[in-house]
């Protein structure tokens, strides 16, 4: 009897907690969490709003897709290099870098006109998939596949999990990544089948090397055509023997193999946790990420069931939790840009600002991906932060915003030609900070502060410092580097 007294408190506590306003800090964590960075106008839209319509409006909302086309550089296809020679080759390199370079600057500009928290979370998940299931223009060299690999994970960003790891299966950006292209009955290759375990569905421990071997047979011609680009299926070097695969035997294809991944619990445990650590904290407790699995197999794999139970949770709403995770490079920068409303006429300089710090989109550091966390911060990247910072903040000092453009540009900027370099210093110099409209609309130091700090500065600067002044001490604060 007493058990159930106290459980019914628990419940009315808990109907009682969400039906209260998340007010200007809640909004504020909500934001910065599932988007970059947290304009004013949309602290004050969900500030207003309990947990639950918070959540749903969030995710509920429609997405406009996307704000401007990709550069047709990018579908422009470059010889390959073994057939050219020296000076050939070198001439197709430097525009292979220009082509990443213009790809990137495009998926940038996609994340900062994301205007609506729908857009950004959307921008967002794009982000985390290609952060999950990792290529490289490196080793893809094909600036057009590796955009149909970004619109493949766009399109599911928020969709069904099983879905988008059976398309992903046979992304031809894919299947050049991680080998597959190779794989034959004759000499299987098992880089697809052990990644497909290890780091897209199972994680480590939950098979064995036999696994790999048999499924490594089921994914046999798997391919895809160089003349266009398109997945392809070659059945004369498929393995159509009898295979037995984490206790299954059967004529499994590799198809088969991925439905066989998805029954397994440890398939769903290992997606919560990946969405807990990206939303929640880098330490989840067991029982929180059984509840989240079993909110995403119970929903047939249909991620935002997963987000809903993650951002409804009374973890995710902690104090204890806000704060508490580093940003990276993308959410530094991107998130810095749309919370002060700064112009970007281009795009194309932060392309190398975030590869300086740390985070060069289209191609993580190997097939794990950027590993975050307090990885992404150390001696050199801080001072780059710093540095952009106060780029942003004396855009009125041109020979000042010049220089340390240059110096975050870094040497890549070289291999973009005269012309390019030339775009890269200008569109450095254009980006605009309006501080006087900016520091108009949130007045006093409290609002400031609130703004832009996800918790007390641990350097509080005296309350009479003037508005820019008192930004700029926030912005560089140690506090200023999480979200």
């Amino acid at each position: 009897m007493i058990g159930r007294l106290v459980a019914l408190a628990i419940c009315l506590w808990a109907a009682v907690a969400g039906a209260t306003p998340i007010g200007e800090a809640g909004a504020r964590h909500l934001l910065e969490r599932t988007g970059f960075g947290a304009p004013p106008v949309q602290i004050a839209e969900y500030s207003g709003m309990e947990r639950q319509q918070a959540v749903e409006r969030l995710l509920s909302g429609d997405t406009r897709g996307l704000q401007a086309l990709p550069p047709v550089i990018a579908y422009e296809r470059p010889g390959r290099l073994r057939m050219l020679s020296d000076d050939e080759r070198k001439a197709v390199q430097h525009e292979l870098f220009r082509q990443g370079a213009e790809i990137r600057a495009w998926w940038v500009g996609e994340m900062l006109r994301a205007t609506t928290p729908q857009d950004a979370l959307r921008e967002r998940m794009t982000l985390f998939w290609h952060n999950h299931f990792v290529s490289s223009q490196q080793k893809v060299k094909s600036g057009t596949l590796m955009l149909r690999q970004n619109e493949l994970l766009r399109r599911y960003a928020l969709g069904n999990f099983a879905v988008l790891l059976h398309a992903v299966a046979k992304d031809p950006a894919m299947v050049i990544y991680l080998d597959n292209a190779t794989n034959r009955k004759a000499s299987p290759n098992e880089n697809f089948a052990r990644e497909v375990m290890e780091l897209f569905t199972l994680g480590e421990g939950n098979y064995r090397e036999t696994d790999v071997k048999e499924a490594a047979r089921a994914f046999t011609g798997w391919s895809f055509a160089p003349e266009t680009g398109a997945f392809l299926w070659r059945p004369a070097i498929h393995d159509d023997g009898t295979k037995t695969f984490l206790g299954r035997t059967g004529n499994f294809d590799g198809d088969a193999v991925l439905d066989i991944l998805l029954l397994q619990p440890a398939t769903a445990e290992f997606i919560s946790r990946k969405l807990w650590r990206e939303f929640v904290s880098l330490n989840p407790e067991s029982a929180e990420i059984r509840r989240v699995a079993a909110a995403l197999r119970g929903a047939g794999y249909e991620t935002g069931a997963a987000l809903r139970a993650i951002l409804l949770s009374d973890t995710f709403w902690s104090p204890a939790n806000r704060g508490s995770l580093v940003k990276s490079p993308v959410d530094f920068v991107i998130g810095t840009l749309r919370t002060l409303a700064v112009e970007v006429p281009d795009a194309l300089p932060l392309v190398f600002v975030l590869r300086y710090l740390g985070q060069d989109l289209f191609a993580p550091p190997n097939v794990r991906g950027w590993p975050g966390g307090e990885n992404w911060i150390n001696s050199t990247t801080l001072l780059a932060r710093k540095q952009f910072v106060e780029r942003l903040l004396r855009a009125e000092e041109m020979p000042q915003v010049r220089r340390m453009a240059r110096e975050e540009l870094g040497k890549g900027a070289g291999r973009m030609g005269d012309a390019g370099r030339a775009r890269l210093l200008e569109g450095a110099a254009q980006m605009h900070f309006d501080s006087a409209a900016w520091l108009a609309k949130h007045g006093d130091w409290t609002a400031i502060q609130n703004a832009v700090l996800a918790l007390p500065p641990v350097q509080p600067p005296n309350d009479k410092t003037p508005g820019l002044s008192l930004l700029r001490a926030l912005l560089l604060d140690p506090v200023y580097q999480l979200k």
